[in-house]
C-alpha cells in the first residue's frame, strides 16, 4: 500500500462513521497531510451538516500550512450549492493544490464537474485511489444515482432443513417464531438503523405483528412498507402504532394520517415492484431491507430487484412449513456466531 492508498484508507474509515446519519448525502471522510503527518481529519457527519472537506480543513489548527499540503477525500468534491455552500470553494481559499480523490461523485450536480474545477483552478488532482473501496463503501448512493432505485437488500432466517417458519395452527399465537438468538436480533436492528426503508408483506404484518423498528439498537427508524393489497392488517397491529412513518402499498386507499401513508397501486401486476421502488427513488430513500415473507421475497428475487441477500441458518429443525425463498448468486461472506452461520449474498 502506497501513502496516498493509506491516507485514503483513513479516509474510509471515517466516512463509516457516518452509517445510517447521512442519506441521501453519501458516505465522506477527509484527511489534510502536511509533510507526510496529517494535520487535519473529518467526515460527513449528518445530512445537512458540514461535509467532510469542510470538518478536515477545519480542524488544521496552523493554516498557514494548508496551501502546502494535500486534501484527501473518498469522494469527489462538492461545486454546486445545496444544504451547505461548495466545497471546492474552500479549498481554493484556503489555497490548497493538491487533492487526491477515491471514486467520482454520479450525482448530476457533480459527476466530475469538481474535478474539473479544482483542476482549473491550478489543483493536481488524483483520481481512483481506492476506487474500489470508496464506491463499496457507498453502494446505496451509486445504486441509487446508477440504477435509479434503492439498493435493496433482502434478509431472512431458515432452519436448517431449509424453512422460515413452522407450520401454524389455525389459532396460533400472533407473533414470531425466532430461528436466531437474541444476539443476532440486535445485530438485524443495527442493519435497520442503517437502511432508510424496511418492507413486508401482509402474512408476516398479520402472523408476527412486527413493529420493524430499531428498539435493540440506537439510530433512527426506517420507513416501514407494508404489502397489503386489500387492507387486511389489523388496525390495532405494531406497524400503526404512528411511532415512526409507515406506508400502506394496497389497492384501496389513498390517504395520509399522521405518520401513515396509504398508497394506492395495483398490486396484481408484475410491475408493482417497478413501480414502487420509482416512488421511493423519486422520494430520494437510498435503501431499503426486505425482511419477509416468502412470497414477497421470491418476488424480488425472480423480478431481479435485489443487490444483496442477508441469509440466517439456525439450529432449528421445523421438518415442515413455509420453505424459504429459492436464491442464486456469488457468496460472499460466511460467518459462524455459536452454531448459527450468517451467509451474505451478492448477485453474480
Amino acid at each position: 500500500m502506497n501513502s496516498d492508498e493509506l491516507y485514503m484508507r483513513r479516509c474510509i474509515e471515517l466516512a463509516s462513521s457516518g452509517v445510517g446519519k447521512t442519506a441521501p448525502n453519501p458516505l465522506v471522510g477527509s484527511v489534510v497531510v502536511y509533510n507526510g503527518i496529517i494535520i487535519g481529519e473529518g467526515y460527513h457527519m449528518e445530512y445537512g451538516k458540514s461535509h467532510a472537506e469542510v470538518n478536515a480543513i477545519n480542524s488544521v489548527k496552523d493554516r498557514k500550512l494548508l496551501p502546502y499540503s494535500t486534501l484527501f477525500v473518498n469522494l469527489e468534491p462538492c461545486c454546486h450549492h445545496g444544504k451547505t455552500p461548495p466545497c471546492t470553494d474552500l479549498i481554493q481559499q484556503v489555497g490548497i493544490k493538491r487533492v487526491v480523490i477515491g471514486s467520482v461523485d454520479m450525482h448530476h450536480f457533480v459527476a466530475g464537474k469538481g474535478i474539473s474545477k479544482l483542476r482549473n483552478i491550478g489543483c493536481e488532482v488524483i483520481t481512483g485511489v481506492l476506487k474500489k473501496e470508496s464506491r463499496q463503501l457507498n453502494k446505496r448512493f451509486f445504486t441509487y444515482h446508477e440504477k435509479k432505485r434503492p439498493y435493496i437488500i433482502l434478509k431472512w432466517a431458515q432452519s436448517v432443513d431449509g424453512f422460515i417458519d413452522p407450520e401454524r395452527a389455525p389459532d396460533a399465537k400472533k407473533e414470531p417464531n425466532w430461528i436466531t438468538s437474541k444476539y443476532l436480533r440486535i445485530l438485524v436492528h443495527k442493519w435497520r438503523s442503517r437502511e432508510q426503508a424496511i418492507m413486508v408483506g401482509s402474512n408476516t404484518a398479520i402472523m408476527d405483528d412486527p413493529k420493524l423498528n430499531t428498539r435493540l439498537w440506537h439510530g433512527k427508524n426506517p420507513l416501514r412498507i407494508i404489502i397489503d393489497p386489500r387492507l387486511e392488517v389489523p388496525g390495532d397491529s405494531n406497524v400503526f402504532d404512528n411511532s415512526q412513518k409507515t406506508l400502506i402499498v394496497n389497492e384501496k386507499k389513498e390517504k395520509t394520517q399522521d405518520n401513515t401513508t396509504w398508497l394506492k397501486m395495483d398490486c396484481s401486476s408484475g410491475s408493482m415492484i417497478g413501480q414502487l421502488m420509482d416512488y421511493l427513488y423519486n422520494q430520494e430513500y437510498q435503501s431499503i431491507i426486505i425482511e419477509g415473507g416468502r412470497i414477497l421475497l421470491q418476488n424480488f428475487i425472480d423480478k431481479g430487484f435485489w443487490d444483496e441477500a442477508r441469509i440466517f441458518s439456525g439450529k432449528q429443525f421445523f421438518a415442515g412449513g413455509v420453505k424459504a425463498p429459492l436464491i442464486e448468486g456469488k457468496t460472499e461472506t460466511m460467518e459462524e456466531f455459536h452454531g448459527e452461520t450468517l451467509y451474505v449474498i451478492k448477485k453474480y
